[in-house]
């Protein structure tokens, strides 16, 4: 698989042109300790390498055939093995890889001088994410862009994310079954969560339950942290401090996903804490699960991102106005620039999954085939202290589209009984 990324990949580079891909830094939170190392998602999806201190070097039009593919990886010692275990050796980066020529990092400035005044441009990675841009901090790829910008000033500059945020969305067999993987762990996670959710239980105490069956799988990490979010707090869209208390008659929304072999799912289901809907938490449910039905029939071939997302909101404010919650008149009259509904659904309802949650992408693009995107329409009501969203993971296929995630429970009457068997 990575040796089929790196052709494509090297086939979309200009002529003599030198691509440098580098892997994440290892972040410290205090003093001597550090988070969870996450590599840099291109350069994982062009090498496998899930190391720090790793960088890959591409150069198809190397005179030199041994110069074509170089992965750079770090030397281990006596101490790093003592203190943090062993390393890649460079057989197992190959074999891992499928890249024969891999030498250490410290050797990386040599060799790519070597090569780099025969080429006539850089291709070089950088964070491109609309909205999660790296900000008020330097990462790797930005010194290595400083870095090269002065070394090689006269080169050509080109940006290596134009081509991986072409290829990244269609994804491959074999990232189609890691993603089902992933999604496969969340369903036996909710599973455990609806088995355990009770009155009085803290929001907290239902993120354990997903992390236990998380970590029990072999799985990564949490593809981001978990919003647990009962009562009132489900419609605050990015809640995350999971610390309130679950009170009897409140629905909690629960918006989780998994990260297996660095592929991730993204999945949101709403339950009551007693195990039973109040009549106008079925209605609003029933309501958001309508608009996930129809909408996400939406996701097939050939749709525009913008026209699907037009769609779902005409849904959903069809929905608002059966809820009583807006009249047809007023949106009759309303201005469309500011439509009534966003008062009550203020997102969109689509994004690309992969290597990254909101994986790479743009939205002008038809959908494809192999593309897997989420499907997530909401209400949220804080005047009655209702928040419902509602997602599932789609392959989008040549005739229709699978749901990735139809094994997770969903419907009312699922979730109530399933929920019965606490008693």
């Amino acid at each position: 698989m990575f040796q089929n990324n790196r052709e494509a990949f090297t086939a979309r580079m200009k002529d003599n042109t030198i691509a440098i891909l580098a892997s994440n830094d290892v972040k410290h939170t205090n003093t001597d300790d550090v988070m969870g190392f996450a590599q840099n998602n291109d350069l994982f999806y062009l090498s496998g390498i899930d190391q720090e201190n790793t960088t890959l070097v591409l150069y198809p039009d190397a005179h030199k055939p041994e110069n074509r593919v170089i992965l750079f990886i770090q030397e281990g010692n006596a101490h790093s093995k003592q203190w943090d275990g062993e390393k890649l050796t460079k057989e197992g980066a190959t074999d891992i890889s499928g890249i024969k020529r891999v030498e250490w990092q410290s050797d990386f400035e040599k060799v790519l001088q070597y090569m780099a005044f025969e080429a006539d441009g850089l291709y070089l990675g950088h964070n491109e994410h609309k909205k999660r841009v790296t900000k008020d901090q330097q990462t790797k790829q930005d010194r290595m862009i400083a870095w090269c910008k002065q070394k090689y000033p006269l080169h050509e500059y080109h940006r290596a994310a134009k081509i991986t945020r072409e290829l990244r969305p269609v994804k491959s067999q074999v990232e189609i079954d890691l993603i089902q993987k992933a999604v496969d762990i969340s369903v036996a996670s909710f599973d455990r969560v609806l088995k355990n959710c009770k009155p009085g239980i803290k929001e907290y105490e239902l993120e354990a339950e997903l992390t236990y069956n998380l970590v029990k799988s072999g799985a990564t990490r949490h593809a981001f942290k978990p919003i647990v979010a009962s009562g009132k707090n489900a419609c605050v869209l990015h809640y995350n401090e999971n610390s309130a208390i679950c009170q009897d008659g409140d629905m909690i929304l629960m918006d989780f996903g998994v990260c297996y072999a660095n592929y991730n799912s993204d999945t949101t289901r709403c339950f009551p804490v007693s195990g039973t809907f109040s009549p106008r938490q079925k209605e609003v449910y029933a309501a958001v699960l309508h608009c996930l039905q129809e909408g996400s029939k939406l996701l097939q071939v050939g749709t525009l991102p913008e026209d699907y997302e037009k769609e779902m909101a005409q849904l959903v404010e069809a929905q608002l106005i059966q809820l009583g919650l807006l009249s047809e008149s007023e949106v009759k009259t309303q201005d469309p620039d500011t439509p009534l509904y966003k008062k009550y659904f203020m997102h969109g309802t689509a994004h690309y999954i992969g290597l990254d949650v909101h994986d790479v992408g743009l939205y002008n693009r038809p959908f494809e085939a192999g593309m897997v995107l989420t499907c997530e329409p909401g209400i949220y009501i804080p005047e009655e202290g209702i928040g419902c969203r509602l997602e599932n993971d789609y392959l989008i296929t040549a005739d229709a589209n699978i749901n990735l995630s139809a094994a997770m429970p969903i419907e009312i009457d699922e979730i109530e009984a399933i929920m019965r068997q606490n008693t």
